[in-house]
Order: structure tokens, then C-alpha cells, then sequence
């Protein structure tokens, strides 16, 4: 990298899914194409490959280098001395447009401790997502069970793949705009169709899915391997009653402030995430980050010189390195960082 890394725009990157969706992707960049020529999730900014793949997944930058490449070779650049010296050369960070054009399968990710227990990983799946749009009859999400529930009842559920039981057990909560919910790892959960979301999560693809039938082709791919009387050790199946889902949901479509911070308390160990939209020129400290730009258009400028344009639709990657930045402009965008240094999880 130069000396004075500069922010840099982002292409498409939707690595085959096994789910529909698309289309509010293609909307939000501004393109007149069928779900069929987009898949369901951009991967933006990823140095995280798809589980068990070498490439897919993946960012390339303009130069043609991966940026998971560009990052090991100069992490102090990309992502600052504190971050590398809390993270090592990982950007800590993955960050999705997610469209979920059909109800997701009821699935769950592991903790810290349990990925490195049983995948060799440094990161579990903790994640948040971030409606940016809903479309349809009923958009709503499932986070966490109703009730407590048995280790012995959910394994005949997934023994039997009884969808009705799995799903009619979790939370159901309809969305719009602006909410946001944060999904602690072991959270069971689904998206339902017709939520468009801006995703943050923990730069791995552990996804444990107790529903597998008519979405992956074997149990094997729900329990990647492991089995699902030690996927299930990973299942939180506490009760999660009104009170307590508080604590994950907010509401913001209605926030005013140049500055929103998006998500709920707790989630600030594992990533950070806010809204902007400047009323004057807003400044930035420095920080690697992932910029969603969701509406109208502004101006980016770096301490360094730099100058970029921002439309609605475009997606950017930011290093550490570019310094202090300015926004200005008539424009809204979603700003995802990793954890702050400090804010390191035990681990």
C-alpha cells in the first residue's frame, strides 16, 4: 500500500446462496435486474471465505488483489497498531447486504469458545442486522425462543425436521426501516421473507442449521460436520420473554443526529455500526471501516488530500490509514467498524 492509503469503492460480491432474494440489492444500486442475475448476499469489504471454500466469499479490489491480501501485507495500514496488536491482521469484521427474498431456516451460530474448540477459530458468529428495507405481506424476524426449552425436545425436532414446532417456538416480530437486531452467538433464529438487511457479524461462516431439510441437501451441511448432539452444546435455548428481547431490538427510523448508533447495548465487543447524515461537514476519526451508502449524495474527503463522490447504492472499504475523514453532502449512509481495540472480547 501507499503511504497514505486511500478509501476505495467497492463491486458486487454475491458468492452463490442457497436461498432466493436479490432483488432489493439491485434496487438499492439502482439497477433494473431480476433476482436471477444477483444473489441474495453482497459480502462487502470480506476477508472471509465461505465455509469450507478457498475463494468464494471473498473481496477483490481494483488492482486485482484480494483484499484479504492487501490486508496481510500491510495491517498496520489497513487497520491501525492497536486493532493489530488486539486482532492480529484480521479485520475482525464481516459485513452483508442481505435480501431475503423467501424465510431463512432456523439456525444458530457458535460462541468465541466453541469455534475454537471445534473450527480452529480465533471468531465465532455473533451478528446484528440492520433493516434498511422490508417488501411483502408480513416482514418479520425470529430471534430466540419463546419459552425454555429441553436439549431432548430440540433434538427430536431436528430428528424429525418439524418445522412447524422449531419455528412456532421462536419469536416472531415484524420489522420495518430502522430497526435493529443484534443476535448473540447460540441466539437461535430466522429471517423471514421480504426483510432487507444490512448485516454485521464476526468474520466467519459457521452457520449450525437445525432446519435443514428443503434448504441444504444433507444434515452434514447443517451441522458442518460435527454432529448434531455437539452442534446443539452451542444452542442457547433459554426463554427470551418480551422484557429481555428489549435488551437485543431498537428502534431507530425515527433518531435524529448527524451520528446514530444503531445497535443495542452489548454489541460494541464485536462490532460498531452507525447512521450518518451529515446537517455540515461531520468529521470521522480514523478507522477501518465499511460504508453502505443508502441514500442521496455526499463527499468523502481524507486528511491525506483524497476525494471521493458517494451515491446511493455504493458500497466502500476504508482503511485505517486514510486518516481523519470528512462527510458532507446531502446523504445517508451506514458506517460498520470492527470492535474498538479495547473493546477486545475475552477469549
Amino acid at each position: 500500500m501507499s503511504a497514505s492509503p486511500a478509501p476505495l469503492r467497492l463491486p458486487a460480491n454475491q458468492p452463490p446462496q442457497f436461498y432466493r432474494g436479490g432483488e432489493a440489492i439491485a434496487r438499492l444500486r439502482g439497477l433494473s435486474a431480476s433476482a436471477s442475475d444477483f444473489g441474495p448476499e453482497d459480502w462487502v469489504g470480506s476477508t472471509t471465505t465461505m465455509y469450507g471454500q478457498d475463494s468464494n466469499g471473498l473481496t477483490k479490489l481494483a488492482d486485482g488483489r484480494w483484499l484479504r491480501d492487501a490486508v496481510r501485507d500491510d495491517p498496520t495500514g489497513w487497520l491501525g497498531a492497536k486493532h493489530v496488536e488486539a486482532f492480529s491482521d484480521s479485520t475482525g469484521l464481516l459485513v452483508k447486504l442481505l435480501d431475503a427474498g423467501q424465510r431463512l431456516p432456523v439456525h444458530f451460530h457458535p460462541t468465541d469458545a466453541f469455534a475454537q474448540k471445534h473450527f480452529d477459530s480465533h471468531f465465532g458468529k455473533t451478528e446484528a442486522w440492520i433493516v434498511v428495507g422490508t417488501y411483502g405481506d408480513d416482514p418479520r424476524v425470529y430471534p430466540g425462543f419463546r419459552e425454555t426449552l429441553s436439549k431432548q425436545t430440540i433434538d427430536e425436532w431436528v430428528r424429525e425436521q418439524d418445522t412447524p414446532s422449531m419455528l412456532g417456538a421462536l419469536n416472531s416480530i415484524p420489522v420495518t426501516a430502522g430497526d435493529t437486531v443484534y443476535i448473540p452467538a447460540g441466539l437461535p433464529h430466522a429471517i423471514g421473507e421480504g426483510v432487507f438487511v444490512v448485516e454485521l457479524q464476526q468474520p466467519t461462516d459457521f452457520s449450525l442449521t437445525i432446519e435443514w431439510r428443503d434448504f441444504l441437501a444433507n444434515p452434514e451441511k447443517g451441522h458442518l460436520g460435527l454432529g448434531f448432539d455437539t452442534a446443539l452444546e452451542a444452542l442457547d435455548t433459554s426463554g427470551w420473554d418480551p422484557d429481555r428481547l428489549e435488551t437485543i431490538i431498537r428502534r431507530t427510523a425515527g433518531a435524529d443526529g448527524s451520528t446514530v448508533d444503531l445497535l443495542a447495548d452489548g454489541s460494541g465487543e464485536f462490532f460498531r455500526a452507525d447512521q450518518l447524515r451529515p446537517s455540515g461537514p461531520l468529521a470521522l476519526d480514523p478507522s477501518f471501516s465499511v460504508l453502505v451508502v443508502m441514500d442521496g449524495t455526499g463527499t468523502l474527503r481524507t486528511e491525506h488530500g483524497d476525494e471521493l463522490t458517494l451515491r446511493k447504492g455504493e458500497t466502500l472499504v476504508v482503511p485505517f490509514g486514510a486518516g481523519a475523514t470528512e462527510l458532507s453532502g446531502d446523504v445517508t449512509l451506514i458506517r460498520c467498524r470492527p470492535p474498538a481495540p479495547e473493546r477486545r472480547p475475552d477469549r
